[in-house]
């Protein structure tokens, strides 16, 4: 048992204890050990000394109310989900540089705030093809959720329903874009991975088309195939069959069966030979699609001014400025850090998002003051699903708001329509 005389003994056991009140680096255990003090059951001498240890060294939130910002959900989220799971949804690629690229690439840019403006009203709203949104926050397309939560896609599109908020279902969801749609009670956008016979794409293009979804999503930064070494790093620590499962998800193999029998989209399509690997693809496709639906295309992957001059020639009506989240190639560089040339290309001809790294509300400023008119997230809502359910998608959307909502009082923007490159600068520090 502890008593007071073992609160310097306590200090000296743990590490991080030392220097908790020091480094706000170290903001879960900190809070942790606050709350642990708080509720002052080391001085009453109640509990053991390995339970006190255990409870200031997690740090981990127990509850959606608990976080103060979006990347404390990523620890709760690592904790619920088996390695395997958890690894697939973390993973970059080669050695994560993209990756980690995504979110270094913010400090590149500084905001430049104004001061003695009327912020006393904020309209977050932003306009996508028509359609009003209450934040220019974008459910990105995540895939095989229910890997993260037993609902899945269904919490997620509640979630979305409840702040208000647009989801993009992917290809390979766990959950019928038919059930998805009605779980949102709304419009959703469906994004597109073909496969290597048109008749099939052509059917689920149909498919998304009948569930009444306005846009088709066509992502094109995957052709080349990919390396996710950290997803295999850590199913090695998984002792369960992953293919017993999942079979596998590229190449005319037998075991594909097993991969697609598991995603509602591929319902009653014939499944021998399928794949999703179509290194041939080009632009040709794109005047493809283009002519086989009448929902507005997007294309979401492009990351040059060059590309960005195609889709314009292509008819395409958007863009998404993405790497996959740095799932796609090891390029190195940050979305960010991608889209003012795609920006100048376009001429606000065409909307254009951006996916990648988002995480705070001044990330997402900077990307509407460099020409963007929405962000994607993708990983933060899962690490909400994987955590709690709805709940945590909802939290991790409230948090992202309010940051917002702060940044732009602080800089003195009422509207989005007021968020522009005077509102920002290249960081210095760039070399």
């Amino acid at each position: 048992m502890i008593g007071s005389r073992d609160h310097a003994r306590l200090f000296d056991s743990v590490p991080e204890a030392g220097y908790l009140f020091e480094r706000r680096q170290v903001v879960p255990n900190r809070r942790a050990f606050l709350k642990f003090l708080a509720g002052s059951p080391l001085l009453a001498g109640v509990i053991p000394l390995k339970e006190a240890l255990r409870q200031i060294s997690d740090g981990v939130i127990s509850s959606p109310a608990e976080a103060i910002n979006v990347l404390e959900f990523e620890a709760a989220a690592r904790k619920a989900l088996p390695p395997a799971h958890f690894g697939y949804m973390a993973t970059g690629v080669d050695s994560d540089a993209t990756l980690k690229a995504n979110r270094e690439g913010f400090s590149h840019y500084q905001l430049r705030p104004r001061r003695l403006v009327d912020v006393s009203r904020i309209d977050m709203s932003a306009e996508l093809f028509g359609t009003r949104w209450d934040t220019p926050i974008v459910i990105a397309p995540v895939g095989s959720q229910k890997a993260f939560h037993p609902e899945g896609e269904i919490a997620v599109a509640r979630a979305a329903q409840t702040k208000k908020t647009l989801q993009i279902l992917s290809t390979v969801t766990t959950s019928s874009v038919e059930d998805v749609s009605n779980a949102r009670g709304g419009p959703i956008w469906y994004q597109l991975y073909p496969t290597n016979r048109w008749e099939a794409t052509q059917k689920m293009i149909k498919r998304a088309e009948a569930a009444g979804c306005p846009v088709l999503v066509f992502t094109v930064d995957q052709f080349g195939g990919r390396n996710t070494e950290t997803q295999q790093v850590l199913r090695r620590s998984d002792a369960r069959q992953c293919s017993t499962c999942h079979g596998s998800a590229s190449g005319p193999d037998p075991t594909n069966l097993a991969y697609y029998r598991r995603k509602p989209m591929f319902d009653g399509l014939a499944l021998t030979g399928l794949t999703r690997s179509t290194p041939e693809m080009t632009w040709e496709f794109v005047k493809k699609l283009k002519d086989a639906t009448p929902m507005k295309l997007v294309l979401k992957g492009i990351v040059t001014g060059e590309d960005a001059a195609l889709c314009l020639e292509n008819g395409v009506d958007g863009i998404i400025v993405s790497n996959h989240g740095g799932r796609a190639e090891e390029s190195g560089r940050a979305t960010i850090d991608c889209l003012q040339e795609v920006i100048q290309v376009v001429g606000g001809r065409i909307p254009v998002l951006i996916d990648g790294g988002f995480r705070r509300g001044t990330d997402i400023f900077k990307a509407l003051a460099l020409g963007a008119r929405a962000i994607s997230i993708g990983r933060p809502y899962v690490w909400g699903l994987a955590a709690f359910g709805q709940p945590g998608v909802e939290r991790v959307l409230d948090i992202l708001r309010r940051e917002l909502e702060i940044v732009m009082r602080q800089c003195g923007t009422r509207s989005l329509k007021e968020i522009g490159p005077a509102f920002i600068v290249d960081s210095p520090r760039r070399g």
